[in-house]
């Protein structure tokens, strides 16, 4: 027997438990502090669902495996991801090992909610440990739980756990050393569910929750006093807004101090760096290729992180989940329920996990219409394009109340993508048809100061993706732009720079007949190209075709003066119209085929935002040049 076969073996031996609960109950930290780096993710069979395993060691020296399921509110499954673990669960999904027991991971500041699915999973059989997790955040707000009578309730162990703390998993170590895994237990069938009415399991949790559960009044309201103000029918949308108004203020007003360190940095290193070579080949590919291609896009890290740096701000205070209870009846009068807020403002970040973050959502039609348009939400990519047009044409100027008109288009730019978005998902559903709108189930984490350590490994996270694509996507497609845009060469007495008669300005001249309606000279039409690729190699291919179109070594600090002397206020209004709705990212119409399972979605995808893009600088171009008479 190979030593492959043997490590399989034993691996089928080790005892699986399996780790389930309602989303955001913190059973993904307990996974984490459990296994550590050990751990396996992949996708199951047939389906982009993640799939994370991993191992861990009992204190009296025994090994466990542990399987990190899909968030379920119900066994009764409703999207994609609870299918998934019902499925695994009960022993019906292929290829997979029935779990030996279940850790069944609950919120303690929410039993209500998640005692349901606790009581759903009881009725399988399996041997099963409850972990009532975040009891500090519980006891914070005046709640208790009486964990020994919530045993005797339920008929199992119940251990208190705190995950995100060091030590907070010992007591469920000790708990799953009890667990007699070498009895193996055939789970129930799932009719041992269907047959116990919703109803009456509704009843058994308020039976629980009424016998075990104490609320101290005097405390842990804050969050319900602050509800009032912020779900206020009226006052509520007012401070959202106002909220998103303002990020998109400090976006630009915030960002200006390091975004002129970083620009002097890349333009004193480019210039150096060009002094310290020979004039030549290699010369051109570093000052111009790299200083002002690649160099052009990182300046633009500042603002990406200051947006983040909101955004995971309101998540992890829990404000988001408000949000979305807000705009759902919004939301629902295009078609879409208040659950497709999280995927939609996903995509500000990304699409990709934006469109994979969809699978929460019950009815199939409304996933597939969150899909489509996600990618009408401003991405992060767009933002250096988005930046460096206002920069250019747009005057940094205070309109009064600390208003800065720039932050002001920029929010005007992002509420246009929404709009469309909204306008995108009313048209399909009159098209693709209505269906009865579900009602919305989050839960509403209470209010909390964010957690630094959160918002520090966040935003490095942020910066080490964006800072990697930079040198390695970016910077490669950033020389070939270079290659093509140098060789073969201007001929004997040219009058036009060198660029033109290079590949890159062929390829750029005969696009130009098709974009030359809505504005767009040869250069941009050569950035558009690896555009496709990341939106934001735009900025690097433009500072790439400039630094080539003119004279001496310019790079990125260069490029905003260069095209507000070469381009007209119509041209730049018609690229950013461009760039609100033109898809430009193969890897998300990759995701789309994925998790739709069709490429024809796909390809409806990229036709209707490319001829929306198309229409929509087309009358930015026109009305722009009609009015300002250019």
């Amino acid at each position: 027997m190979g030593a492959v076969e043997q490590q399989v073996q034993a691996a089928a031996k080790t005892p699986l438990i399996a780790l389930l609960g309602n989303p955001n109950c913190g059973k993904t930290a307990l996974f984490n502090r459990l296994t550590g780096a050990r751990q396996k993710v992949a996708n199951y069979a047939g389906v982009t669902i993640e799939r994370k395993e991993g191992s861990f060691i009992l204190p009296g020296g025994r090994p466990l495996r542990v399987l990190d399921l899909p968030g379920a509110y119900s066994l009764a499954a409703h999207t994609p991801d609870e299918a998934i673990t019902r499925d695994v669960v009960a022993g019906l999904r292929a290829g997979e090992q029935t779990p030996d027991a279940v850790v069944c991971v609950v919120n303690a500041t929410n039993l209500r909610l998640n005692l349901r699915l606790v009581l759903e999973i009881k009725r399988l059989g399996l041997p099963m440990v409850l972990a009532l997790n975040m009891v500090d955040v519980a006891k914070k707000r005046g709640i208790e739980i009486d964990t020994a009578r919530l045993a005797r309730e339920l008929g199992m162990p119940v251990i208190e756990t705190v995950a995100v703390q060091a030590g907070g998993e010992k007591g469920l170590l000790k708990a799953l050393e009890a667990m007699p895994f070498d009895l193996r237990v055939a789970p129930n069938p799932l009719s041992a569910i269907d047959a116990v009415p919703v109803e009456e399991t509704q009843r058994e949790v308020r039976r629980i929750i009424d016998a075990t559960v104490s609320f101290d009044n005097d405390t842990g309201n804050l969050s319900e006093q602050i509800d009032q103000v912020v779900l206020h029918p009226v006052i509520g949308p007012i401070i959202l807004a106002a909220t998103m108004f303002l990020i998109f203020q400090a976006v630009f007003s915030w960002a200006n101090v390091p975004m002129d360190l970083i620009k002097s940095g890349v333009d004193a290193l480019g210039h150096w760096v060009g002094n310290a070579l020979p004039a030549g080949p290699l010369r051109g590919l570093v000052v111009d290729g790299v200083f002002g291609g690649a160099g052009s896009v990182l300046v633009y890290l500042p603002q990406i992180l200051i947006l983040f740096f909101f955004i995971l701000v309101l998540e992890d205070c829990g404000y988001l989940p408000r949000a979305a209870f807000l705009l759902d009846r919004m939301m629902g009068g295009v078609g879409l329920s208040g659950r497709a807020f999280i995927p939609l403002l996903s995509s500000f970040a990304c699409a990709i996990p934006g469109i994979m973050a969809a699978r929460t959502i019950q009815n199939p039609r409304d996933r597939l219409v969150t899909i489509m348009i996600a990618p009408l939400m401003t991405c992060s990519a767009r933002l250096p394009v988005y930046a460096l047009v206002i920069a250019a044409f747009i005057p940094h100027r205070e309109l009064g109340g600390g208003i800065n008109l720039q932050g002001l288009v920029l929010f005007l730019l992002y509420a246009a993508g929404i709009v469309s978005a909204m306008g995108v998902a009313y048209f399909l559903k009159r098209t693709v048809g209505a269906k009865g709108q579900q009602a919305l189930m989050l839960e509403l984490p209470a209010y909390h100061w964010p957690h630094l350590h959160n918002l520090v490994l966040g935003l490095w996270e942020r910066a080490r993706i964006f800072v990697t694509r930079v040198g390695t996507v970016i910077l490669t497609l950033m020389i070939l732009i270079w290659f093509l845009s140098s060789f073969p060469g201007a001929p004997e007495g040219a009058t036009h720079p060198p660029i033109y008669y290079s590949i890159a300005g062929m390829l750029g001249r005969a696009l130009a007949v098709v974009f030359e309606p809505i504005g767009f000279g040869w250069q941009i039409c050569i950035a558009l190209v690896p555009g496709m690729a990341a939106r934001e190699v735009a900025v690097g291919a433009l500072g790439t075709v400039y630094a080539l179109s003119t004279t001496g070594d310019d790079v990125a600090s260069s490029l905003t003066p260069i095209i507000a002397a070469s381009w007209s206020l119509p041209t730049a209004l018609s690229l950013l119209a461009w760039y609100v709705f033109a898809p430009q990212c193969l890897s998300t119409l990759s995701v789309v085929r994925r998790e739709t399972g069709s490429i024809r979605y796909s390809l409806l995808m990229a036709g209707y935002m490319f001829a929306l893009a198309y229409a929509a600088s087309f009358l930015t171009f026109r009305i722009a040049r009609a009015v300002l008479g250019s």
